[in-house]
């Protein structure tokens, strides 16, 4: 627990400006704000008491109040629409210079607010829990991603109830709550069939949730929950037509947002609304890809300057600010070959109808408010990145993005084959760095790198019709993700509880800013910020910014300590809006007051200690022997797969076969962009290993089951000799081998992200083409999975 949590016990402390060294909070404000005949500090707030009186019957007693019910919100408090896009840089909408066309945020920034000094954390679980708490992300345990926690207190992954969501805040002052799309705030362990879900959504205060729990999910083939149920896209929707995860997304908000004003038509709504766009892999229907055909031919060195001088007709960037150069880790677009070039303009044009969609359905959802006559109210706060622009894809990009990330490359003949069908159903793409530096234009690097601006500068648009005295104007003030939730509460007239089921709660670290949407001439409450992923930091106070880089580019997977951090820059945000001047030979004294300041900011917020690898943070022993036994049908995510790379396992199902039609996958793990599958097809068990797409090897039985009791099983016999080696399938049944085959190479690290370990069924996309429906339609008594010690 944080030692400032005593400072919070009391109100009165907040008050006094207790809360913290960095900014001020907005308790106060909010406390007025919130209506005077309600005690809102302690939630839930209790039920009134009975005021009537009881005698013998109903004839000589008397019912004063109608039946006790949940304290309404605050009069006039606004309904609110929080949207969070995923991997989407400064330079990624066309309200922010993009050529890509994204008329949604356009409109909400003409009749609304841009804001030009808006920061997130580097990486994706830190900002959206440092967006739904209002607090730092390590201060809360969420230093890095969900799936990279480790034990320190700044890492764990693991979100404290002393730091409550705004949706358990504003749902038990009224609010009817809702969650769509991407969570990834779930710990790994958490991430089961059996819970403890109060750490999914619907336990972090939301009524309903639609979405998926991982870090990113096939948009043609998601993995999909409806509160804590596995649900799946329906035929003939999904792979079999048009229809991925964004539209589906929409559509649920709009049938939710419709219920819920038929029952309740005065109770306000808040809608966390958090699609899987634009994050790896970039997929999106034929007809948004083809809008953007030719659009991005001239590479992306000369598109960046257009963005650049669009950016600064717009006024979203000074008209002195200079446009940062591009880093030697990338190739010049001049450098690249005709073919190259070709494959390159493609990936941008994927990239580009996958964020056209998206703003296209958020478009529909805020219709529908329009249409149930509720916009005029309705406080929408759109944030364009919960980091910037990945670069994860390398400096050529891929096809396959979970090849990519274990080393396994495309050649361009490769690659030119598959422009086709490039973000259809088939593919799994991520573009190329380059792209991604573009989209964070004017600034340096990217997503990860928290150093620099390209990281942690996105776009924040707000609208509030009802509220906003001057649409279509620019905000310059300096603001975080932290100030979020703070600004959600006080525009509620809701103030932040001292305790929440019985927890007492730890200050905001953020600030509302809710003056700045009144007024542009509001004076920034943010002097003073830190920013910390994988040793990549940077410290922020009075108009400056000093930096340091580990060095290692934001597409490289490392498990070794072996990076030098680069030298400390410094820069005058006031006069260099794109961090392009490093400054810090002439000011050595005042760079080291900034470290000094970063190193009590790093202790004050759980930052120590700093730990520069990507893979290998805080993961248990996996070399040893394991054996687990799963028992029906179930549905594991990434994170709790069994460890079964770079060692010898064995996969034992034992089953009940139908007298026919008992075709089905037994045990599948990954999907169609690589993966594993023990199944039954023709009557005959088999096993495929799918490796990224590149070898696909197939061993079968070349007898039919008969109907009753069996036992089928392969055993992958591992190379060794190192990480990601060939392996021996052996296959049998009954504890006869029945056929074996050479698997050249096997998956270094998890082959996918976005697909699951399943038991009797393959409930994402497909690791082989089954036949029938990826259901095992017979029988499954258990299935055994031993792993022997790791090579």
């Amino acid at each position: 627990m944080r030692s400032r949590l005593a400072a919070f016990v009391s109100l009165a402390a907040l008050a006094t400006g207790l809360a913290g060294p960095v900014v001020a909070s907005a308790q106060a404000a909010s406390s007025q704000a919130a209506s005077p005949s309600i005690d809102r500090s302690v939630l839930p707030i209790p039920l009134p008491g009975f005021q009537g009186s009881i005698g013998a019957t109903y004839r000589d007693s008397r019912a004063e109040t109608p039946p006790p019910s949940a304290p309404a919100a605050p009069a006039g408090a606004p309904n609110i629409l929080l949207v969070l896009l995923d991997d989407a840089g400064y330079a990624q909408t066309s309200a922010f210079g993009a050529a890509i066309t994204t008329p949604t945020l356009d409109a909400l920034a003409a009749n609304g607010l841009r804001y030009t000094r808006f920061h997130v954390t580097p990486m994706c679980s830190p900002t959206r829990a440092s967006l739904l708490t209002g607090r730092n992300h390590h201060a809360i345990g969420m230093g890095t991603i969900t799936n990279w926690a480790s034990s320190y207190p700044g890492y764990t992954g693991v979100l404290p109830k002393s730091s409550a969501f705004v949706s358990e805040i504003l749902r038990a002052n009224g609010y009817a709550t809702a969650a769509i799309g991407k969570w990834h705030l779930t710990p790994v362990s958490e991430m089961t069939p059996s819970g403890p879900y109060d750490r999914w959504p619907s336990g972090q205060g939301f009524d309903y949730f639609y979405g998926f729990i991982q870090a990113e999910t096939d948009q043609w083939a998601p993995q999909i929950n409806e509160g804590v149920k596995p649900g799946r896209l329906d035929p003939p929707k999904g792979r079999a037509g048009d229809y991925t995860l964004n539209e589906a997304m929409a559509d649920h908000t709009i049938a939710w947002l419709r219920s819920q004003k038929s029952v309740n038509p005065d109770k306000p709504f808040f809608i966390y609304y958090a699609p899987g766009g634009t994050h790896a892999p970039l997929q999106a229907p034929k007809a948004w890809i083809d809008k953007f055909k030719g659009r991005f031919d001239m590479g992306w060195d000369k598109y960046r300057e257009q963005v650049f001088a669009r950016q600064k007709a717009l006024g979203v960037v000074p008209a002195d600010a200079t446009l940062t150069p591009r880093p030697p880790e990338l190739p010049a677009w001049d450098s690249l070959s005709p073919d190259e070039r070709k494959v390159q303009a493609r990936m941008m044009e994927v990239y580009a109808g996958f964020m056209a969609q998206t703003d296209h359905e958020i478009g529909r959802v805020i219709d529908a408010i329009r249409q149930t006559g509720q916009l005029d109210n309705t406080l929408i706060v759109f944030i364009a990145g919960d980091n910037g622009a990945s670069q994860e894809g390398g400096p050529e990009g891929a096809i396959n993005s979970m090849a990519q990330i274990n080393g396994v490359t495309d050649t361009t003949a490769e690659r030119l084959r598959a422009l086709p069908t490039l973000g259809g159903a088939s593919t799994t793409p991520m573009y190329g760095a380059g792209w991604a530096w573009a989209g964070n234009t004017p600034f340096q690097w990217s997503k990860r790198i928290g150093s620099h601006l390209g990281a942690t500068r996105d776009p924040l648009v707000i609208s509030w019709p009802s509220r906003v005295k001057d649409p279509g104007a620019t905000r310059w003030q300096y603001e975080h993700v932290i100030d979020i939730a703070p600004t959600l509460l006080e525009a509620a007239g809701v103030p932040q509880p001292r305790r929440v089921n019985g927890v007492d709660q730890a200050p905001f670290d953020g600030a509302s800013l809710l003056a700045t949407i009144d007024s542009g001439a509001a004076s920034s409450r943010r002097t003073t910020q830190y920013y910390e992923m994988l040793g990549n930091r940077a410290i922020y106070h009075d108009g400056w910014l000093a930096a340091q880089r580990t060095g290692l580019a934001p597409w490289v997977y490392s498990s070794v300590d072996t990076l030098k951090p680069q030298a400390w820059e410094l820069y005058d945000l006031d006069h260099d809006y794109s961090q392009a001047h490093d400054v810090a030979a002439a000011n050595p004294a005042r760079l080291k007051a900034l470290q000094d300041l970063f190193d009590a900011e790093a202790k004050r917020n759980q930052v120590l200690p700093i730990d520069p690898r990507v893979l290998g943070r805080g993961q248990p022993d996996t070399r040893e022997a394991v054996h687990r036994t799963y028992y029906g049908q179930t549905r594991l995510y990434s994170g709790m797969w069994p460890p079964v790379e770079n060692r010898s396992f064995s996969i034992t199902a034992r089953i009940v076969a139908p007298a026919r039609d008992g075709d089905g996958p037994v045990v599948s793990m990954g999907g169609e962009s690589g993966g594993f599958s023990l199944y039954v097809k023709d009557g005959k068990p088999a096993f495929t290993y799918n490796f990224f797409q590149k070898q696909i090897t197939t061993v079968q039985s070349p007898t039919r089951l008969g109907a009753g009791p069996a036992k089928i099983a392969v055993r992958l016999v591992y190379d060794g000799g190192g990480p990601g080696q060939g392996a021996t399938a052996i296959l049998s049944v009954d504890d006869k081998v029945v056929g074996q085959a050479r698997v050249p190479r096997t998956s270094r690290g998890k082959v996918s992200f976005e697909d699951t370990f399943d038991i009797g069924e393959d409930s994402g996309s497909p690791v082989v083409d089954y036949g029938v429906a990826p259901t095992y339609p017979g029988v499954l008594d258990k299935v055994e999975v031993d792993l022997d010690p790791a090579s």
